[in-house]
């Protein structure tokens, strides 16, 4: 039993290196590889993460943007509506004043030719009375110049 403890002790302080050695090993790689390794993936997070913040972000400022260009053109819209009724109106009320002058100036055309009318039915009611009186002259004179014949 002495000899395998002494065997036992042989391998230990021969393991002793080696496993100073695993030890060296595991935090020198951990300082050198796996920090910067570890350090490196965070940056990398961090950036996808920032990127898709900044993404977030640029997506939520776009749709507010979108809704004030929605509201800007339904504004805009609204007011060309708006114009447009005016403008219709102005042009109604315009047709519309038009057409009274016509119809006041048609009037007064009216107006004058039934007077004018007038004027030439009296004239020709005289020249009729005139042409009458003169025929039924003629008429008698005729009769009696037979009558005396």
């Amino acid at each position: 039993m002495d000899a395998t403890l002494q065997a036992l002790g042989q391998i230990l302080l021969k393991a002793v290196p080696t496993f100073l050695l695993v030890i060296f090993l595991n935090y020198y790689l951990k300082s050198v590889f796996f920090k910067p390794l570890r350090k490196i993936l965070q940056q990398r997070y961090e950036a996808s993460e920032g990127a898709r913040k900044l993404a977030e972000h640029s997506l939520e400022r776009a749709a507010a943007k979108a809704a004030d260009y929605e509201a800007a053109l339904r504004r805009a819209k609204g007011e060309v509506y708006e114009n447009q009724e005016r403008a219709h109106k102005r042009l109604h009320e315009q047709q519309e004043s038009e057409l009274q002058a016509a119809r006041k100036e048609a009037e007064g055309v009216v107006a004058r030719a039934k007077a004018d009318l007038g004027k030439d039915v009296e004239a020709a009611k005289d020249g009729l009375v005139r042409e009458s009186e003169r025929l039924a002259q003629q008429i008698a004179d005729s009769i009696l110049r037979r009558n005396a014949a």
